[in-house]
């Protein structure tokens, strides 16, 4: 199968090229805009892998995605590019209305008319595969059921809201048209690669090098967890396994409060290169809330277990010593990144402006073109961000 992934140098697009590269027979092309939080080191053998291309693009291109069909003749697509934090879509919400929304009907207009020409057997095999979020279902309170595949829509924040818009436009491509797109919807994912602003990784890096680590609120908001590899290896069973104008809610059945996920991290820190100073929860300090900061995520994955016949494979504390330990072996990357694209300053806070920094940093990175096995260069609109939640994960 040729698959079109979009977002695939992001933190969740990266770990789906690695599953597929390592336990499929599957040729990838990737469409990555490349901006702030895309990373090519996260392809690891990717990058010169002979069923691996990556294209640099923006998927609200039109004019390229058609090229891209055209040219590629894919079998399936995996939409994982969008804008993902949400702290960044308080600050500014205009890029993700245009990469989440726009991007998706761009993408689904151009999927369509391949589609749509396409011989009938292939015709009847080819699946648009949408990687959602959890936070298009709104916030739960303590006592509430997880959500599931079923659960109303109530998205509380411009990315929720951007992302749900999404979604609404992948199903309505599929009852309209009879595209044969496939939703997924996940929870918070963490692991190797994840850009630095997010809760584990920012959490992390300021223990190890002695800084204070930032809780919103008590620390009492809740988040259902996934390690980054066992939700690719999930997501490529949606694409093989699942049914046109279906939805499935995948999660590792690993909620924890934020307070919780930080003392963890502090723990194994502190088990692994312990602090002369002290225990790493000294650091540890309460900050304002987040504007609008949802209380409770959690995924009841029962349906979609028993769909795809998968289990997540990791538990929280063996997922999160692995990523720990990952972190701690590759300063070097982080310390790039900390010192041209994201020094570690919070976010979608009152009052803060110009935190989304994705487009500066990456000026300049598109021209069109293709490279087997490496690196093409692709026409770009401005305001793309190729990395997902999907791509990139979230924030808690």
């Amino acid at each position: 199968m040729k698959i079109l992934l979009t977002g695939g140098c992001g933190f969740i697009g990266s770990a789906v090229v690695r599953h597929l590269l390592r336990h499929t027979d599957h040729v990838v092309i990737n469409v990555d805009k490349m901006t702030y939080a895309a990373s090519e080191e996260a392809l690891e053998e990717g990058l010169g892998h002979n069923r691996h291309m990556l294209i640099r693009a923006c998927v609200t291109d039109a004019a390229t995605m058609r090229q891209v069909f055209a040219t590629h003749a894919p079998d399936a697509v995996m939409h994982l590019a969008a804008e993902s934090h949400v702290d960044r879509s308080i600050d500014g919400p205009a890029d993700f209305v245009q990469t989440n929304v726009v991007g998706t009907f761009t993408l689904l207009d151009a999927a369509r008319e391949h589609w749509s020409g396409l011989p009938a057997a292939r015709r009847a095999a080819f699946r648009f595969h949408h990687i959602s979020t959890d936070e298009v279902f709104g916030s739960l309170g303590p006592g509430d059921s997880p959500f599931t595949e079923d659960t109303a829509y109530d998205p509380r924040s411009p990315y929720a809201a951007t992302k749900a818009a999404s979604d609404h436009l992948v199903r309505a491509w599929f009852h309209t048209y009879g595209l044969p797109t496939i939703v997924s919807n996940t929870a918070n994912n963490y692991g190797p690669w994840q850009f630095p602003e997010k809760l584990i990784p920012l959490v992390t890096i300021n223990a190890l090098e002695g800084k204070k680590l930032p809780v919103y609120g008590d620390g009492s908001n809740c988040r259902d967890w996934l390690f980054v590899s066992d939700h690719a290896e999930a997501l490529v069973r949606v694409l093989e396994r699942g049914v046109p104008g279906g939805t499935y809610a995948i999660s590792g059945r690993q909620p924890r409060t934020n307070l919780q996920v930080v003392r963890a991290i502090c723990a194994e820190l502190d088990r692994l290169q312990p602090d002369p100073a002290g225990p790493r929860e000294r650091l540890i300090r309460f900050v304002t809330d987040r504007p609008g900061h949802d209380f409770r995520y959690e995924i009841d994955p029962t349906c979609s277990e028993a769909a795809l016949d998968w289990t997540a494979p990791h538990d929280f504390d063996t997922g999160l010593a692995k990523t720990v330990a990952w972190y701690v072996a590759n300063r070097a990357w982080w310390h790039e990144v900390r010192a041209r694209r994201y020094a570690g300053e919070r976010l979608g806070s009152p009052g803060h402006e110009g935190a989304a920094q994705g487009e500066a940093v990456q000026a300049g990175v598109a021209q069109a073109g293709m490279v087997q096995g490496g690196v093409a260069q692709g026409g770009a609109a401005p305001g793309q961000a190729e990395t997902s939640d999907a791509a990139q994960g979230r924030a808690a």
